[in-house]
């Protein structure tokens, strides 16, 4: 399949766009048509406000239209915030928001949460924690051994 090239069109808006926008429209005529101009009026201002934004995602192809990346990493936390909505105990609550932290800290990271875990359950029994606690700090997402081990 041969490769596309898109063509970048600059915006430019009609010089009367700001007129149109702040004349009022006149009862003359029956309700329906003042309906549907204040309808295109309102559909002008929307577009008008987000004139910038539209105009920089055209002129630098790094930008996201939308952000729907962000939304479709987050829907897990929310499908699973219905579930966790009213926990058995407070203590359960507790240990499920522990366990949602790791996770999360783990992935804004840039480490694969399932090696990490293995890493976790294999060595944190085996640790003297209580005579040594800065030990620890070896097996945050953010240290310089975890994220050899483990980093996407």
């Amino acid at each position: 399949m041969p490769e596309q090239k898109l063509t970048i069109v600059p915006i430019t808006l009609h010089s009367n766009t700001e007129n149109i926008l702040t004349t009022k429209s006149t009862a003359s005529s029956s309700s329906s048509t003042c309906t549907i101009t204040n309808a295109l009026t309102k559909a002008a201002e929307y577009t008008l406000n987000r004139a910038d934004g539209l105009r920089a995602f055209l002129n630098d192809g790094r930008i996201e239209i939308d952000y729907n990346p962000t939304e479709n990493a987050t829907r897990p936390n929310v499908i699973g915030r219905k579930n966790w909505l009213f926990p058995i105990s407070e203590a359960g609550a507790k240990e499920n928001a522990i366990c949602l932290s790791i996770v999360e800290t783990a992935k804004a990271n840039g480490v694969d949460f399932y090696q990490y875990l293995v890493g976790l359950l294999r060595d944190l029994p085996n640790l003297d924690i209580h005579r040594n606690p800065e030990v620890i700090n070896n097996y945050l997402p953010w240290s310089k051994t975890i994220q050899a081990e483990c980093g996407k």
